[in-house]
């Protein structure tokens, strides 16, 4: 039986590893990766835990070489049904005004949240396209509660996440209603609620939208993120792209941006997991999603 694979970057730590837990409790095997070996291989040993399969790759996402092995792997595994890109630069440590930003650190950050999620989709396409996950995950075997994922519990049907290419269903629209799991900002980018193909997830940020002060590197950066988002959900209907704004974090690429805020009040990344699972029970059709903590999050509108 051929368990759902998801790809996940920046895995190490923060909200790549609270979702590659998430997901390896559900039954999915990983392919994950960090620039730090031993933070990802620590990682990697947690997640083993329970009882899937997990590659790890430490390595640097804007390296080709890298973002060919990471697919390799998930082939390897086979086929990719989610590929998330988490892995994240700020641009400039601890931020700063732009009449004072590096461009060195701009043409950093850009590389990181804009080129390189972009290098790995095309790398990850032919997998993608051929994934039928989502539609095999609504009809065949529901999720429930919080029931882990079991590829085949309750239907007697082995779980075929990567059927032959002569086989994969055609990506077409559905009746089904929108989805109404969590907030989203555009809900159906390309209007139509598409029942194949596997699912982007790119981690975004409130500073794509909002001018915060001295987050206008990085939040450049990932209004670049979203905009390719957007025009990948309309170019590949087969897929889902969601853009996803998780909401104000304790993470350590926080601290870096604001070493001197106290984020004592900030929530774990674990508590934005829900929401972004969310998207995968629901089918959420292709757009820009905030997934926060709800009741666990920080007073205030900080950037994100």
């Amino acid at each position: 039986m051929i368990m759902p694979v998801a790809i996940i970057t920046g895995a190490s730590k923060g909200l790549g590893r609270a979702l590659a837990a998430a997901l390896a409790e559900r039954g999915w095997d990983l392919v994950v990766d960090a620039r730090s070996a031993g933070p990802l291989a620590d990682a990697a040993r947690e997640l083993r835990g329970a009882g899937v399969r997990v590659v790890a790759l430490p390595g640097d996402v804007t390296d080709g070489g890298h973002r060919a092995a990471l697919v390799a792997a998930a082939g390897g595994l086979g086929g990719l049904d989610l590929l998330v890109n988490n892995a994240s630069a700020l641009g400039a440590e601890p931020l700063v005004r732009l009449a004072d930003h590096p461009l060195d650190g701009l043409r950093a950050a850009l590389e990181v949240n804009v080129v390189a999620p972009l290098g790995l989709i095309q790398e990850a396409l032919p997998l993608l396209r051929t994934s039928s996950y989502l539609p095999s995950y609504e009809e065949d075997t529901p999720y429930i509660g919080n029931a882990p994922f079991i590829g085949d519990a309750g239907n007697g049907k082995a779980y075929d996440s990567h059927p032959y290419i002569e086989n994969a269903r055609n990506a077409g629209s559905s009746d089904s209603p929108p989805y109404e799991g969590i907030d989203s900002a555009a809900i159906g980018a390309n209007g139509t609620d598409v029942t194949a193909g596997g699912a982007v997830l790119n981690i975004s940020s409130d500073a794509a939208v909002e001018a915060y002060p001295t987050w206008g590197g990085y939040g450049a950066a990932k209004a670049a993120l979203d905009q390719q988002s957007a025009v990948l959900a309309v170019e590949e209907p087969g897929l889902r792209v969601w853009w996803v704004d998780p909401g104000d974090m304790r993470t350590g690429l926080y601290a870096a941006a604001v070493p001197d805020d106290d984020d004592a009040g900030r929530p774990l990344p674990a508590t934005v997991v829900p929401g972004l699972l969310r998207l995968l029970d629901g089918k959420a059709p292709s757009g820009r999603y905030h997934a926060a903590a709800g009741a666990a999050a920080a007073d205030g509108a900080g950037p994100r």
